[in-house]
């Protein structure tokens, strides 16, 4: 997590308050922990180690990194067996892949992807090639150059943490230092780490007011901050934030924006999880259109939305006949489409097989029907 609170009794600081130490910057709520720490904790025989390495939050963001790429490489360790790097052509360190990518494709070193991405982007920043292939060149924090979907889990996380390694040394105000913080708290949710994501996004969502971003950044930072609620079931404070965000995504940049559509799936997908299913279903039904035009039946923003759409219908307590049929129909088509684009070991693969199975059960049991009270005993006794 970024380092906001007390190194020794953990008390929340913010961004601003508390000391720190004058050589290395590890953060204190005062004088009193700041000496314990000293004293009885080893900070006196680590101090000029961080200091070395950048002061605290450079020396923490390192020890992360590491530990993350150990945890990453493990979790993968089955998968990468024999296998060699695409990038350097080795077969030391631990491999990792977690995309969707298949067979012998994918194998990476999460070192060689943070080296891959950070040079690709040091690159379009120094030729001026636009924004469009900056964008282009930063997806390669987060997603396969190979098959070009996203990471996910702990190697999301230990990306996150290179990337935010890479780049917290700059400006508060520096794009590629924001962008590094809403990566790491990406990564910090998809690895289910929830409470340091909610750390990382107080945090961006406070800088982000402080140094004047665009309505649009806002915007991002509070998407963040609502998904890190939603996960930590604070449900009606991530609505109020996604109702928010949605209605003036849809003001600032129209139904069609990427943007737009996302905070409708996930506006969308807190009232599922709150049971007000008819306004979940009338959004997803205006919204779903828009997103297979706009970013077609692949994406899996559009597999998302459909699928929680299905939730919608075949978990509503007042689910008709017909609603159960077309969540069976959808989450069919929808889990086809995931299994062959994503395949069948991504998360979201397997989330969406464990709704139909709870369709097709619901289904079936609408179409049974019940036995009659006043049925006889088959024996005729």
């Amino acid at each position: 997590m970024i380092l906001t609170q007390c190194a020794v009794c953990a008390t929340e600081l913010g961004l601003s308050l508390g000391k720190k130490c004058g050589r290395c910057s590890t953060r204190y709520c005062g004088a009193e922990c700041q000496k314990q720490h000293w004293e009885q904790r080893g900070h006196d025989k680590l101090c000029k180690l961080i200091k070395k390495a950048g002061g605290a939050e450079q020396y923490h963001a390192d020890t992360k990194y590491t530990e993350t790429v150990a945890v990453a490489a493990a979790a993968c360790a089955e998968d990468t067996k024999g296998q060699t790097c695409y990038i350097c052509g080795d077969d030391k360190e631990g491999l990792v892949r977690m995309c969707a990518c298949r067979g012998t494709a994918g194998f990476a070193h999460v070192s060689c992807l943070a080296e891959q991405a950070k040079i690709l982007l040091a690159e379009a920043l120094e030729n001026n090639l636009g924004d469009k292939t900056l964008d282009e060149r930063w997806c390669r924090w987060h997603s396969c150059s190979l098959c070009e979907q996203n990471y996910h889990g702990v190697v999301t996380c230990a990306l996150g943490w290179a990337c935010w390694k890479t780049y917290l040394g700059r400006p508060e105000d520096d794009w590629a230092r924001g962008a590094a913080m809403t990566r790491l708290g990406n990564g910090l949710h998809d690895a289910e780490h929830h409470e340091d994501a909610l750390a990382v996004r107080e945090a961006e969502f406070s800088i982000t007011r402080r140094v004047g971003a665009s309505g649009i950044d806002i915007l991002v930072s509070q998407t963040n901050l609502a998904n890190s609620y939603h996960a930590l079931g604070r449900m009606e404070q991530a609505l109020q934030l996604e109702r928010g965000v949605y209605y003036d995504s849809l003001r600032l940049l129209g139904e069609e924006d990427g943007d737009t559509i996302r905070s409708a799936n996930n506006y969308a997908s807190s009232l599922v999880d709150l049971q007000r299913f008819e306004e979940a279903k009338s959004l997803l039904r205006k919204t779903i259109p828009v997103a297979r035009r706009v970013l077609g039946d692949d994406n899996i923003l559009t597999l998302k939305m459909r699928w929680y759409y299905a939730g919608a219908l075949y978990t509503d307590p007042g689910a008709t006949l017909d609603d159960l049929r077309e969540a069976v129909t959808t989450l069919e088509d929808t889990e086809r489409t995931a299994r062959r684009v994503l395949g069948g070991a991504h998360p979201t693969t397997s989330e969406i097989e464990m709704s139909l199975r709870h369709a097709r059960a619901a289904l079936r049991a609408h179409e049974t029907p019940p036995p009659r009270a006043d049925a006889t005993d088959a024996r005729g006794d």
